[in-house]
């Protein structure tokens, strides 16, 4: 057979092939063309937003480090209140509650002025040096406290320093914590009005407390 004849039987036998499995074809065909409609018709993906999230599991008072963090991105309606930008990274920061890995990094998660967001208008956060550092231990955060300062030689009566106190943070202790003063620091949310004597009262006396009633 020449090559023109076996040009001839190759088209027919592909016609052939085609007319067989046309409905095949066609299903195949309407199928590519809804799914590229449905492509066409799909809303853009929302705007995103880079966010700093925990690169594994840590615990409170964690000074966080470079391999500590992460970068993702969320979609803006889900960045949380108060996310810490990447760009501000608070290396060398402790953090005052735990953290999960993925979950976003927030300015009341850290040790400092952030603390104490959500707290009453005339409160602000303070650290306080508790006298006994076994004690000071027990606290969580969250918990309510009545600040007492009492004479350790029992030469005289505790003296109420500040009630409904509400404990912030209490950062794990480090070498840097071993100096003059005995004791271990909490941070606590304290009206304004009883700052001056309870950080007065943690330098001079002996500092402890009670859990609060309310």
């Amino acid at each position: 057979m020449d090559l023109t004849g076996r040009l001839a039987l190759t088209r027919t036998t592909v016609r052939r092939r085609l007319l067989r499995h046309r409905r095949l074809l066609a299903a195949l065909l309407v199928a590519g063309a809804a799914v590229t409609g449905v492509r066409a018709l799909a809303p853009p993906a929302p705007p995103s937003t880079p966010v700093l999230v925990a690169a594994r599991d840590l615990p409170a008072g964690q000074v966080l480090g470079r391999g500590d963090l992460t970068t993702t991105h969320l979609a803006r309606q889900d960045r949380p209140a108060g996310a810490v930008e990447p760009a501000g990274a608070p290396l060398g920061h402790a953090l005052a509650a735990p953290l999960r890995r993925g979950e976003p990094l927030t300015d009341v998660r850290l040790v400092g002025p952030g603390l104490a967001a959500g707290q009453p208008a005339d409160t602000v956060a303070a650290p306080v040096r508790l006298a006994d550092a076994g004690q000071a231990a027990l606290l969580a955060a969250g918990d309510v406290v009545d600040l007492l300062a009492t004479d350790p030689r029992g030469g005289g009566p505790s003296t109420v320093l500040a009630r409904a106190a509400v404990v912030l943070a209490v950062p794990a202790r480090s070498d840097s914590d071993d100096g003059a003063l005995p004791g271990r620091l909490v941070v606590l949310a304290l009206r304004s009005g009883d700052v001056y004597h309870v950080t007065a009262a943690s330098v001079a006396g002996y500092v402890t407390y009670t859990w609060s009633r309310g």
